[in-house]
């Protein structure tokens, strides 16, 4: 059985080739190439050389750090602290004549604006406008403002989950210009946010959230942090560039408000978590106006701990009669691990996965939607051999009919024919893919968020030639499934399943 390695490297480079062990088997690839994914070229070029494997890892690693210089050099002169005398923040300069956009929350408490340009230079401004229905975003104009470097803004809808993100601004109010770099961990939709691992910290708050061709695509508005005066712990939200153009339309037709519809923190701190053991009783709770509040829908929230190690699978779920339960967990280094809404049945939430790591992990017991009170009920257990560990792969994920033809794109190795699907998934989840054919020997492999290879096959086993994949998801977030047929002659009718 003959296999074949992807790897996708964050530079936007898919290298297949190389020597695997996939389930205990040792398999030498036949199959070596580097895939250019870069966005300027219609058609991909295509290199081919199984000596050159080393050198092309090195080869991404310096287009990385080439991508990380360009994008601070191109978008850094347009960045901007800005500080006031309740409040600092930073913002990114939108037009020439010196308009800013920031948060709300920066700028609303009143005083003096002032803003301190990338060169050094302070200059007043005057705030004009605000977004509305608490929408976190405010417009400064710069007073006696011309020529400045400005930010462009991306498209909207163009931001995917996994793509690369940098966030630049003023850390603490003190380290303006501060650059740092991570990805899109996940996408809200419903609430038009954008969450990221890039590093964001109080005075952060306003600062533009970059794409790799230094575009705008969220406004920095909250992080999680473990105390008022915490830093940034892995998890960092930025309002959508989706909710840009309306807002900045509405600002030029004079509809925008001038006075702040709502003030919010920069953002959600923890008080000392209620610490609980894995299969002790269940915990009774309540959320309501004497709880913590959640800046980015203005939900309250518990927050819980406990000790795991690492292996163990565990089940948190929530149940509540009153309110829409929600639930966030967190890895014992306060990156997130989990979210979950609705997968306790109904309105429930529940959360299964296999611990990473020991340490002690922490919890949020939240709710969907802002404001929300009432009583909710809390179980935390170890999963038993009675039952099922794969309770989450039991259920369809992802369900594909297709064809593989001529107009498919082709692997420049060996000219087979790929498709490709997406779904998201949840760190600890066990999930099975399987490729079926009747007309081409099917292979399947399976990428995470951060482009990186979570595995692959072609035949399920010595009688079988269709393709069939079990893993435990490394991270929370969106996943790609590559239908490919083996060779060249490969082309037919599939069907792709996930659960």
């Amino acid at each position: 059985m003959n296999l074949k390695f992807l790897s996708l490297a964050t530079s936007g480079l898919l290298a297949i080739g190389t020597t695997v062990s996939i389930n205990g088997v040792q398999a030498s690839s036949s199959k070596t190439l580097l895939l250019d994914l870069a966005p300027t070229s219609e058609q991909p070029d295509f290199n081919s050389n199984r000596l050159l494997n080393q050198s092309n890892q090195l080869l991404a690693q310096d287009e990385g750090e080439e991508t990380n210089i360009r994008v601070y050099e191109k978008a850094s002169p347009a960045v901007v602290s800005i500080d006031t005398e309740k409040a600092n923040g930073s913002g990114t300069i939108i037009s020439p004549d010196g308009m800013v956009l920031t948060n709300a929350h920066v700028v609303s408490q009143g005083g003096e604006v002032k803003v301190t340009l990338a060169d050094g230079r302070e200059m007043k401004a005057d705030v004009i406008a605000y977004g509305e229905d608490g929408l976190d975003l405010a417009v400064l104009k710069i007073q006696n403002a011309r020529n400045l470097p400005t930010i462009p803004i991306a498209k909207p809808g163009s931001v995917k989950v996994g793509q690369r993100a940098f966030a630049i601004g003023n850390p603490f109010g003190q380290f303006q210009g501060t650059f740092t770099i991570g990805i899109v961990s996940r996408i809200d939709g419903e609430r038009n946010l954008i969450q990221t691992d890039a590093a964001i910290n109080p005075g952060n708050s306003g600062g533009p959230l970059l794409n790799s061709q230094g575009e705008l695509i969220g406004v920095n508005t909250a992080i999680f942090t473990r105390g008022r005066s915490g830093g940034n712990i892995g998890i960092g939200f930025a309002i959508s560039v989706d909710k840009v153009p309306p807002f900045l339309q509405a600002v030029k037709e004079g509809r925008a408000p001038r006075v702040a519809q709502s003030q919010r923190p920069f953002a959600f701190s923890s008080e000392p978590s209620e610490k609980l053991i894995l299969d002790g009783p269940e915990v009774r709770g309540r959320l309501d106006e004497s709880d913590s509040i959640l800046p980015i829908d203005n939900s309250f929230y518990d927050m819980y701990s406990f000790e795991g190690k690492a292996g163990q699978q565990i089940a948190i779920e929530m149940r509540s009669q009153d309110l829409d339960p929600y639930l966030i967990l967190l890895n014992s280094d306060g990156s997130e691990l989990a979210q979950d809404d609705d997968s306790g049945g109904q309105k429930d939430a529940k959360i299964m996965v296999t611990l990473p790591e020991d340490g002690e992990y922490t919890f949020l017991a939240n709710s969907y939607e802002a404001g929300e009170s009432g009583d909710y009920r809390l179980k935390l257990r170890i999963e038993t051999e009675t039952v099922n560990p794969s309770e989450r792969s039991s259920r369809l994920i992802l369900e594909e009919q297709g064809t593989l033809d001529r107009t498919d794109a082709a692997l420049p190795s060996d000219g087979s024919r790929y498709e490709e699907y997406s779904f998201d998934g949840v760190g600890g989840q066990a999930v099975t893919i399987r490729l079926e054919s009747s007309d081409f020997d099917p292979y399947v492999a399976l990428f995470g968020p951060n482009g990186q290879l979570v595995g692959e096959n072609d035949d399920a086993n010595s009688s079988e030639k269709n393709a069939v994949l079990t893993v435990t998801l490394p991270m929370t977030g969106r996943y790609r499934v590559v239908v490919n047929a083996y060779d060249s002659t490969g082309q037919g009718q599939y069907l792709l399943t996930v659960r």
